[in-house]
């Protein structure tokens, strides 16, 4: 994921192992939920077909592996995607996700001014959004700049699934400055490379302008984010990330947020700084 992304990723291998399920308040450690959850269950139950065959199914799990993360900002700040990506197959009804409704959580007071997430509409944000992942800083994290379609089709493949992951913009006192992903972890291919748990939340974070940088927004807004998802999803009890390792400003960034750094994890196109916020510490750290 770009440069303000800290990795989400708790291990170095792919899981092959089953271990305890935990409960969502047992956040001291990591393990592993071979639980299906509940809306993902019923997903692929709408998709039944009627010879008793699941439609779709030989698809769920499919993946895209692609240059990325969590986002960051450019430069040291963006942490994108980082090839860990999702595809989408099976369509949720529009307005629908699998993240509490990210789109109602509205506006938050940090240090900064007022934030707030707010979805992507490609008519209206693409221009916008394809002018940050052309700047070199964060082309080299998100891989998606360039006159192609890339950007484009990479929003796309968030809106038009299953609602495993919201593209954002962060709007701070009114204006668009940054470019968020919130996604579930537990769904998302990541949750090979690491002992994932229900409902772990993930975090792609891009800062788009250059007079944003450097700044001590990525701090802010990081923390500030995070506490949204642990209001917002009473069910999470993690918020992960997975910045490239290399990018020393994002990881720093996320551990002022109050991140900790759990591993090194190696991903099909990055060596990611596993980062993770857990709701039992989030007044500790």
């Amino acid at each position: 994921m770009p440069p303000t992304d800290a990795s989400t990723d708790a291990g170095t291998a792919p899981r092959t192992d089953a271990r305890s399920r935990t409960s969502p308040g047992a956040d001291s450690e990591d393990t592993l939920d071979l639980r299906l959850p509940d809306e993902f269950l019923a997903l692929f139950a709408e998709r039944t077909g009627a010879a008793g065959t699941l439609e779709g199914a030989g698809d769920a799990g499919a993946t895209t592996e692609r240059s990325e993360q969590s986002g960051g900002e450019p430069g040291p700040w963006a942490g994108g995607p980082g090839r860990c990506e999702a595809r989408h197959p099976v369509a949720a009804p529009a307005g629908d996700d699998l993240l509490d409704g990210v789109g109602d959580w509205g506006p938050t007071a940090t240090a900064a001014g007022v934030f707030q997430l707010v979805p992507v509409h490609i008519d209206r944000d693409l221009p916008l959004i394809g002018r940050w992942m052309d700047d070199p800083a964060v082309a080299a994290f998100w891989e998606l700049s360039g006159p192609g379609t890339a950007t484009e089709d990479h929003l796309r493949a968030q809106l038009g699934g299953d609602g495993r992951s919201v593209p954002c913009l962060g709007m701070l006192d009114g204006s668009p400055m940054s470019y968020w992903e919130i996604y579930r972890a537990d769904l998302d291919p990541l949750a090979r490379h690491y002992p994932a748990r229900l409902h772990d939340t993930g975090i792609h974070l891009l800062i788009g302008g250059v007079t944003n940088r450097g700044r001590g927004l990525g701090t802010i807004l990081l923390r500030a984010v995070s506490d949204l998802v642990l209001d917002r999803r009473p069910s999470c009890a993690r918020v992960v990330a997975e910045p490239d390792l290399r990018n020393t400003p994002s990881v720093s960034a996320f551990l002022s947020a109050g991140f900790r750094f759990s591993a090194e994890v190696d991903l099909p196109d990055k060596k990611a700084a596993l980062m993770v916020r857990d709701r039992a510490l989030r007044d500790l750290l």
